[in-house]
């Protein structure tokens, strides 16, 4: 049965799926109206460390500040939630003990939070969608084999590029094409020098957090993004940090297409990305041996060939969140989520770093993110991005180097970097790769 009806026939028996949020800002707070707006779903539970975003929130969706209770007490909020009210705490972890959840929606982009909050989701049986990809490429893997074990779904997002670049794919190689290239479009080019001071009026203009916004910039959250995409799929980047080509749409299939056919790539079966008028869409470049097929794909007006691009113009991020909610609670099915390391990405250094010095977080003054293939990360040595905040520079880092485990030694004591050890630790997690990208 589709989702919409199955929505309505459990906002006509009153049950709801009920959603517990982590992470209140311009993500979070968006998903919570489109939430409310929808039959059969209700955010019901928020966790925020400034209580005052998800008590803003509620009220702009128009909920009495009397059904609303405050606290950090599981049994208290339990009952709040018996009662119909709703719950908002500072305690991100008391929304995995609340069982009146079906499901948490992470959307901190913290790696240490998203790690724990999921870790503890996945351990109390609840099942976890994931707007934090920044988790999902660092111990995404491990997470997904402990929620099959537990019979929950974990999941990245729908609506977010990885999300809908999954769904390109799966279509595409359903219908047997060979995948040539999968990408989104990215609408400035990277500025590795971007930080929160630099975007801060930018950012405050387009009601967005400085920090976001700069890794945004910076080019980070497109690698991570890519890194989603490769882990979940099997792809691999190119050359590190991707070639992203200023491409229009229709040249796509023209240029991010292998060297001996007039393109750019060393082979098939890449990710990457355009900085030319592609953004807020995603694409899978595809081909077929067939001929029949690639004369229908003409005639349908997918053009000449031998490539043709499948194009999505556009990704709503959380407004299209709450349909991988209602998958995972519904169907059972997972979106998109890191099955093996294919690719990582290894944090660069945004400017010189000295001994001594501790590492800020993702978007923040001290580092960016380059995506690379997993095999060369760890020849490398490179440290994973989602691993860099809090460690401490033990020898010192020219701006646009690497950061390794020789010249950075991470925080030990975060949950994330014990998730790693563990994940780095068991069989299958890594992926054969059959071809290196170039250094």
């Amino acid at each position: 049965m589709p989702l919409n009806d199955l929505l309505r026939e459990r906002e006509a028996e009153g049950t709801p799926i009920q959603v517990g949020l982590v992470g209140c800002g311009q993500m979070g707070s968006g998903l919570m109206h489109v939430m409310h707006a929808m039959p059969g779903m209700e955010c019901v539970a928020v966790a925020d460390v400034d209580i005052q975003r998800p008590l803003e929130a509620l009220r702009a969706m128009g909920i009495p500040r009397q059904r609303i209770r405050v606290t950090e007490n599981l049994g208290i909020a339990a009952d709040a939630l018996d009662r119909g009210e709703y719950v908002v705490t500072p305690n991100a972890l008391l929304l995995t003990q609340l069982e009146q959840l079906d499901a948490i929606v992470e959307a901190t982009g913290s790696p240490e939070v998203g790690a724990t909050v999921a870790w503890s989701a996945i351990l109390s049986e609840q099942h976890v969608i994931m707007l934090n990809v920044e988790t999902d490429v660092t111990v995404g893997p491990l997470l997904r084999e402990v929620a099959l074990r537990a019979d929950v779904v974990y999941t990245a997002a729908f609506g977010d590029e990885p999300g809908v670049c999954k769904m390109l794919f799966n279509q595409a190689d359903a219908l047997g094409f060979e995948i040539v290239c999968v990408g989104k479009g990215k609408n400035n080019p990277i500025d590795y020098d971007a930080t929160p001071d630099s975007c801060r009026e930018e950012a405050l203009r387009r009601g967005m957090n400085p920090k976001m916004l700069a890794a945004f910039k910076d080019g980070t959250k497109t690698m991570v993004e890519m890194a989603a995409v490769s882990n979940a799929t099997g792809l691999i980047p190119d050359v590190p940090g991707m070639h992203g080509p200023q491409v229009d749409v229709p040249d796509l299939c023209k240029v991010l297409v292998p060297k001996e056919d007039g393109g750019i790539l060393s082979g098939r079966g890449r990710v990457d990305y355009s900085t030319g008028k592609v953004a807020p869409g995603v694409f899978v470049i595809v081909a077929t041996d067939d001929r029949r097929i690639a004369t229908d794909m003409g005639f349908v007006g997918m053009g000449p060939g031998p490539y043709f691009t499948l194009y999505r113009p556009y990704h709503l991020c959380n407004i299209e969140t709450p349909l991988a909610v209602a998958e995972a609670v519904l169907y059972h099915e997972e979106t998109i989520a890191s099955r093996a390391m294919a690719s990582e990405v290894v944090a660069v250094a945004k400017r010189n770093l000295r001994p001594g010095e501790t590492l800020g977080e993702i978007g923040e003054a001290d580092y960016f993110g380059r995506i690379y293939t997993y095999r060369e990360a760890v020849a490398l040595g490179g440290l994973p991005v989602g691993l860099a905040a809090g460690g401490k520079v033990v020898q010192e880092v020219p701006k646009g180097e690497i950061l390794t485990y020789a010249n950075v030694a991470p925080d030990t004591t975060r949950f994330v970097y014990r998730l790693r050890q563990l994940q780095d630790s068991m069989v299958g997690f890594a992926r054969t790769v059959r071809s290196a990208p170039s250094a």
